[in-house]
């Protein structure tokens, strides 16, 4: 018998996600995604200055600004022909890697860690699924104190963020041609020891709570594999070189495909809507691409697009990110640190394609960048300048390809008469939340939850786990419906 599982809207992530699986003999056979707010950010901003691009489209999201931050600006440096010194390169890193460590924290202590761990029994611990906690009472008391611990933690890195951002969220310092803020032995000093005690809780805390669920959870290494196929923009420019396939990262830019490492064209990137509640037209690269909303689309089910690269499906994020570290080779820091993550696990490589691999990249990833920052902040020299003087050309166009903490960003600017004519933005959980296209090809987070275990489908806790273990983006109710329609049960989820 097939049982239709509606989980609408799930909560403990960021932005409006339905999930809706259609569940057989105990598994999940059907997946759909569906991004269920229309927004239309793209019509905003036509008509206005192109430097309001960078403002704005911080306000697509309060929990990662800063990355449209960086690649609204990366894409006007594009636009404008100009590149930031380095002390403004390297200030924009320190202000993403900041965003980036509250950030993966936040979706492992605040979103994803109360599916494995039970907490007290008061709120906002409480309704939850009561299924499927295998922790030990101590463990779980000890995990939620790191809960409390860390809210501070990211306070202390927002804080971080703000001593070069000016403020946080909503950095206000960054631009086209690098940041506004004069960088003096107060901000150095003041933000390096903020990164200290953040590195004291991502190595002593973070990381060994990470390691302790994937332990009692080992089964999850083999859970919500996914596409197989990864893809990253890469991140924090390591030099000023203008072209940014050429560019040096300390995230590369690449592609994983069929198991092999790929130079990634951005050229090959377009955006499919058959499934998405719009009227324009399929496979139009971002540059050209149209919002064109169509809410009674009678084929659609999404407000999210479905991005590809050369026709495939693509995951994007920390795992993509940690696939292509990995392979690669470069980062050794990165390569050690996974090696010893699976050797401890007792697991093999492949284990990454998963739920834990999700989590351990995350984790990983969020020490290894947080070791480097310490060595970025003391490269600024205090008597050079931050930023690179423009003028507004009459007519331009211009990409900034960057990875948010959540996966390849992509933003796309068309300048006429010095204001915008076309702006697109492409995210992350479009990449990984995207409905299936014209070819049928479910998204990555789609493929991922097909073969899942749902022993009760009123209690659909596996679902709720793979989906979140991509970070996507609200909150509200849960509803259990049979292929018929008919209501089995209806519970408040947190």
């Amino acid at each position: 018998m097939k049982t239709r599982v509606v989980i609408d809207p799930l909560t403990r992530i960021e932005g409006h996600l339905r999930v809706e699986t259609v569940v057989e003999d105990g598994v999940v056979v059907e997946a759909r995604s569906s991004g269920t707010l229309y927004r239309g950010f793209e019509q905003i901003l036509a008509g206005r200055d192109p430097l309001d691009a960078v403002q704005l489209t911080q306000r697509f999201c309060g929990v990662c600004p800063s990355a449209h931050a960086v690649a609204s600006s990366q894409c006007l440096d594009n636009a404008f022909g100009i590149m930031p010194p380095d002390n403004g390169r390297i200030i924009r890193n320190l202000i993403q890697g900041a965003n980036y460590i509250q950030s993966h924290i936040l979706h492992f202590y605040h979103l994803v860690a109360l599916d494995f761990v039970r907490g007290p029994e008061f709120p906002p611990f409480i309704p939850r699924f009561e299924a499927d906690y295998r922790l030990p009472k101590s463990t779980s008391d000890e995990i939620v104190s790191h809960y409390v611990q860390a809210l501070h933690i990211r306070l202390k890195a927002h804080e971080m963020s703000a001593v070069f951002s000016g403020k946080m969220p909503h950095c206000a310092s960054v631009v086209p041609g690098g940041v506004t803020v004069t960088p003096g032995v107060d901000k150095v000093t003041t933000f390096l020891w903020r990164l200290k005690e953040l590195r004291d809780f991502i190595s002593d805390v973070y990381l060994p709570d990470v390691l302790t669920v994937a332990e009692v959870y080992r089964d999850y290494a083999e859970i919500g594999v996914g596409c197989k196929n990864f893809l990253s923009y890469g991140a924090f420019d390591l030099d000023n070189e203008p072209v940014v396939t050429n560019r040096r990262r300390f995230f590369a830019m690449a592609r994983y495909h069929s198991g092999a490492l790929e130079p990634l064209d951005p050229a090959k990137i377009t955006e499919d809507v058959t499934s998405s509640w719009y009227r324009s037209a399929s496979h139009l690269p971002p540059a050209a691409g149209e919002t064109l909303p169509d809410p009674n689309k009678p084929s659609a089910y999404s407000w999210l697009k479905a991005p590809r690269y050369d026709n495939s499906v693509y995951e994007v994020g920390p795992l993509a990110r940690g696939v292509i570290a990995y392979t690669k080779g470069s980062n050794s820091a990165y390569v050690k640190s996974i090696d010893n993550a699976l050797a401890q696990l007792r697991l093999k490589k492949e284990s990454l394609f998963s739920v834990l691999g999700r989590h351990l990249c995350r984790a990983i990833e969020t020490k290894v960048l947080a070791d480097a920052m310490a060595d970025w902040v003391l490269e600024i020299k205090l008597d050079q300048p931050t930023a690179t003087r423009h003028a507004m050309p009459d007519s331009a166009q211009g990409r900034g390809l960057w990875d948010a903490s959540r996966g390849a960003l992509g933003h796309w600017i068309s300048i006429r008469n010095k204001l915008i004519e076309r702006y697109q933005a492409v995210v992350p959980t479009t990449w990984n939340a995207s409905p299936q296209d014209d070819r049928g090809q479910p998204g990555a987070l789609e493929q991922a939850l097909i073969g899942a275990p749902v022993k009760d489908p009123n209690n659909p806790f596996s679902v709720a786990r793979i989906v979140r273990s991509f970070d996507p983006c609200v909150a509200c109710a849960v509803h259990l419906v049979t292929p018929r329609g008919r209501l089995l049960q209806k519970v408040r989820v947190i």
